[in-house]
C-alpha cells in the first residue's frame, strides 16, 4: 500500500476506505479469508481484491464504495491513540508554514499521526519529516503505520522528550510544527533546528494562557510576525424561501390612494403581528380581479385598481403570485473549541 504512488485495483494488504455514507467511512487492512461486518451485511475481503478503487461491491443488504486512501480521509478514520488534528487546522498549518515539495519539517509531537501524513503529502517526492513523540509505544505504532503506507523513506520517527532533552538537529529544518504541553521549553531546541536562513514555526495549545506564554518565549528568543489564530467551522442550513412577488406596474400604482390612518388605527396596526397587519391592509385570499377594498382606511369600502395577477397571499402561502429562493442560515450553536495556533517567523541573521 502507498499513500503517494496510485494504484487502480484493490492489492492484498491495502488499507482502503469502505464509504457508506459522508458519515460513515471505515478504513480497514484487505486480507484475503476475512470478513467486515457492515450496516448492509457482512463484507468479504476476497470480494474486494481486484476491484477498481472508487467502484462499489454489493453487499446482502446493500452496496458500499471502495475508496482509495488520502491524507484527509486517514484523518477522518485513523485509529486514535491521542487526540487528533484535522483537516480544517491541518490546512491552515500547511499554509502558514508554506509547505511545499522539498521542505523539511520536524514535528513533534507525533500521536497518532494525522497531521504527519498531511505533511509528507506537501513535502513529496525529495522533502523530510523528522517527528518526535515521547510516548514510546505511540511511536512504535506510528512507525508501522508509515511504513505500512510506504511512506517510510520520506519520514524519521524518533522517540524523545524533546521539552527536556531538545530535537539534537541544527540548520536542518524549514519548518516546526509544535503539539506540547509546555511548548516554550522546545523553542530553543526548535531555534537550532531551523535553518540559517530562517523559517516558519506554528504551536497548537488548547489554553489561552500557554498561548500567552510561548508568546513571550518566541519574542524572547528572536521570532518576529507573531501571531496567533482560531480556525473554527461555522455550518449553515440551507433552507427554500418563499415571498410575495406583487410588481405593481407604475400606472396602476398611481391610482393607489394614499390614506393616512388615524393615530389609534395606527397603534392597532402596529401592535398587531406581520400577517394580522397583512389581514387589515388588505383583503386577503381570492382577489383575482383588478381590484381590491382598503379595509383600515377612513374611506372603508373604497376600492382601487391593480395589476392583474394570480392569486395574492400575504401572509405567506405558496401560491403563483410568490417566488422562492435558497437562502443560508447558521445555527445558533457552534463545535466547540478545538485550540489555538501560534505561527512566528525567523528571519536570517
Amino acid at each position: 500500500m502507498s499513500f503517494n504512488k496510485y494504484h487502480k485495483k484493490v492489492k492484498e494488504n491495502d488499507t482502503v476506505i469502505l464509504y457508506l455514507g459522508y458519515d460513515n467511512m471505515h478504513a480497514i487492512k484487505i486480507k484475503r479469508g476475512s470478513v467486515f461486518q457492515t450496516k448492509y451485511g457482512a463484507l468479504r475481503h476476497s470480494d474486494v481484491i481486484g476491484t477498481t478503487y472508487g467502484n462499489r461491491v454489493q453487499c446482502p443488504k446493500g452496496y458500499l464504495y471502495i475508496l482509495y486512501p488520502t491524507p484527509e480521509l486517514w484523518t477522518s478514520n485513523l485509529p486514535h491513540r491521542t487526540q487528533i488534528l484535522y483537516s480544517t487546522d491541518i490546512s491552515v498549518v500547511s499554509y502558514q508554514l508554506d509547505l511545499k515539495p522539498g521542505s523539511v519539517v520536524v514535528e513533534s509531537g507525533t500521536g497518532s499521526a494525522s497531521l504527519s501524513h498531511s505533511i509528507i503529502r506537501s513535502i513529496l517526492p525529495n522533502g523530510h519529516l523528522y517527528t518526535f513523540e515521547f510516548h514510546k509505544e505511540r511511536a512504535q505504532k506510528a512507525e508501522e503505520e508509515l511504513k505500512d503506507h510506504g511512506l517510510s523513506d520520506y519520514v524519521t520517527v524518533t522517540h524523545k522528550d524533546v521539552c527536556k532533552f531538545g530535537f539534537d538537529l541544527e540548520d536542518v529544518a524549514d519548518a516546526v510544527f509544535l503539539d506540547l504541553p509546555v511548548p516554550w521549553d522546545a523553542l530553543p531546541s526548535a531555534k537550532k533546528a531551523l535553518k540559517k536562513l530562517g523559517g516558519r514555526i506554528c504551536s497548537f495549545s488548547p489554553c489561552i494562557e500557554q498561548v500567552q506564554k510561548t508568546c513571550a518565549c518566541l519574542a524572547e528568543l528572536g521570532f518576529e510576525e507573531i501571531s496567533t489564530m482560531e480556525c473554527l467551522v461555522r455550518n449553515y442550513d440551507v433552507r427554500t424561501i418563499n415571498l410575495p412577488n406583487p410588481e405593481f406596474s407604475k400606472e396602476n400604482s398611481k391610482s393607489l390612494p394614499q390614506q393616512k390612518s388615524t393615530k389609534s388605527e395606527q397603534e392597532d396596526m402596529d401592535s398587531d403581528s406581520p400577517s394580522e397587519s397583512a389581514e387589515k391592509s388588505l383583503q386577503c385570499g381570492k382577489s383575482g380581479g383588478k381590484k381590491i377594498t382598503i379595509c383600515n382606511s377612513k374611506d372603508k369600502g373604497q376600492t382601487a385598481e391593480v395589476l392583474d395577477t394570480p392569486e395574492w397571499d400575504y401572509i405567506g402561502k405558496k401560491t403563483a403570485a410568490n417566488f422562492s429562493f435558497k437562502s443560508g442560515v447558521s445555527f445558533g450553536k457552534m463545535p466547540g473549541h478545538t485550540g489555538y495556533l501560534t505561527f512566528a517567523t525567523l528571519y536570517p541573521l
